[in-house]
């Protein structure tokens, strides 16, 4: 069909230069040379009978843009796309469990004025007090000494918590002689998790601050014990705290915070300024001056150790299961998530095959201005029937169109003409 098409072309361009020769038409004649030679560019059959767009060898856009994967519809650069997307993803996603917690933050505001846990605030603005359930006074009454021993217990972010995800463990304190009398004290002994043992679990606001407060941030962060009527000459000792119980290698004393013969600072941040029981000094001496001292124990989580026991695992909202449940879940996770991570690492890798695959093909067409592509899509597809081989090499012949060659021919074949007419 396509030979049949150029013979009749050229029947017609014959025609039409003879006409012109006859009028003298020359300028005719150059027209539809020009319009012959626009219309008689090389071609590059797509193996579907249809023609594509011609291919400059010498366009690095070609080879090195954006190539499209053969029989996808996808292209290379948005095969990269998604492959970059996805290391993206993989990373927000271990950037999300580094962030993870145990538990979560334990929040609760102070008293305000009015409120029966209140308990009252200095004329000068120094320090404000809340009613506290461990508060006791000495009888018989010795002086105005008063003391107080706290315990802080923060998440791996540094959030106040209660404990609710380390039960069965408890943190003790030894206590001296000066606060013996303490029906808690000698030794001070805190139960976790705080919820389940104390009727207000927080009751001081230690660290942090706010305009509207002399001392805090507004929300209570520390389990605290009060000793007043404490002769104003006594020392006050206290022991290291240990940890013990169920989840105890879990916490970690990060340190201890002592203050005395003042008001308390409580714009500090305590996993920082937190200091050995060395250096903290393990107790203090009353003086005329300062009848007032206080220690703070730092607690924190670390999620990374090991439990001693296996027999209960709960999660960051405080929920229990049995451990064995729990590290099947995990293994099962694990497997999932490895074969996804196999499947995807499958999948990637089956999509820059296909890629290379089309580069090559692209590569290839670039290096010959003339490609009988019927051929080569023969070659391709040696799993296709005879028949569509025999489309193929039909194809190819259809696609072969006329080039520069047949514009010479014919413009020598129109100054001859043109040549034997003037004489």
């Amino acid at each position: 069909m396509a030979r049949k098409i150029i013979h009749n072309l050229i029947n017609i361009f014959y025609m039409r230069i003879r006409e012109a020769v006859i009028r003298n038409s020359m300028p005719i004649v150059i027209g539809l040379l020009v319009l012959l030679s626009s219309c008689t560019v090389p071609v590059i059959a797509t193996g579907t009978g249809t023609a594509a767009a011609p291919i400059d060898v010498h366009d690095d856009s070609t080879a090195a843009g954006d190539l499209t994967v053969a029989g996808s519809g996808v292209s290379s650069s948005d095969l990269a796309l998604r492959a970059e997307s996805d290391a993206y993803a993989q990373t927000d996603a271990r950037a999300s469990d580094t962030n993870a917690t145990s538990e979560g933050a334990y929040e609760q505001s102070v008293p305000e004025k009015g409120d029966p846990y209140f308990e009252a605030v200095a004329s000068d603005g120094s320090w404000i007090s809340y009613e506290n359930p461990r508060d006791e006074y000495r009888s018989p009454y010795q002086g105005d000494g008063s003391a107080k021993i706290c315990v802080a217990l923060y998440n791996e972010n540094g959030e106040p918590i209660v404990g609710e995800t380390v039960p069965n463990t408890t943190v003790t304190i030894p206590t001296g002689d000066a606060i013996g009398w303490h029906s808690s004290a000698d030794p001070i002994t805190v139960q976790l998790p705080l919820t389940e043992h104390y009727d207000r679990p927080l009751d001081a606001d230690q660290f942090g601050t706010s305009e509207d407060l002399p001392q805090g941030d507004g929300y209570l962060d520390s389990h605290c014990y009060e000793f007043h009527g404490l002769s104003e000459d006594a020392t006050v000792d206290y022991g290291e705290a240990q940890v013990d119980g169920e989840y105890a290698n879990r916490i970690d004393v990060v340190g201890y915070i002592q203050h005395e013969h003042s008001a308390w600072d409580s714009d500090i941040d305590p996993l920082v300024e937190a200091e050995p029981y060395e250096e903290a000094g393990g107790g203090w001496t009353y003086r005329a001056d300062g009848s007032h001292g206080q220690v703070v124990v730092v607690l924190q989580l670390d999620s990374s150790k090991e439990q001693e026991s296996g027999d209960d695992i709960r999660d960051g909202n405080g929920s229990a299961g049995d451990a064995d449940t729990e590290d099947e879940t995990t293994d099962m996770t694990d497997e999932t998530e490895n074969d996804s991570a196999g499947e995807s690492n499958a999948t990637n890798g089956g999509m820059v095959e296909e890629a290379n695959r089309a580069n090559a093909t692209n590569e290839a067409a670039n290096n010959s201005t003339e490609a009988p592509n019927g051929a080569d899509n023969a070659a391709v597809n040696e799993e296709n029937t005879v028949d569509a081989e025999a489309e193929s090499d039909t194809n190819r012949e259809d696609d072969e169109m006329p080039g520069f060659g047949l514009l010479i021919a014919l413009l020598t074949f129109s100054i001859i003409i043109l040549t034997r007419r003037r004489r």
